[in-house]
């Protein structure tokens, strides 16, 4: 199963947020960020501070996204 951050991203858009901003509002560092803009595993540590700083909830900034690919084998 992979995570979009996509949401994180509409958010800062319509807040007028850069991601520089939200490092500094949330205190996270910027290879957070850049795992963030990849799409990569961050911890429950680096969720927190951004909803914390962002007055929003976990499923309002990330989503799960089903890997379908496992499955796509097992169906051949």
């Amino acid at each position: 199963m992979a995570v979009s951050y996509k949401k994180l991203w509409h958010i800062l858009v319509d807040r007028n947020m850069k991601k520089k901003d939200l490092e500094e509002a949330a205190g996270i560092t910027h290879y957070q960020m850049y795992k963030l803009a990849n799409d990569k595993d961050i911890t429950t540590d680096v969720i927190g501070a951004i909803c914390a700083a962002l007055e929003v909830e976990p499923n309002d900034i990330m989503e799960f996204i089903a890997d379908n690919s496992c499955c796509s084998e097992i169906e051949k």
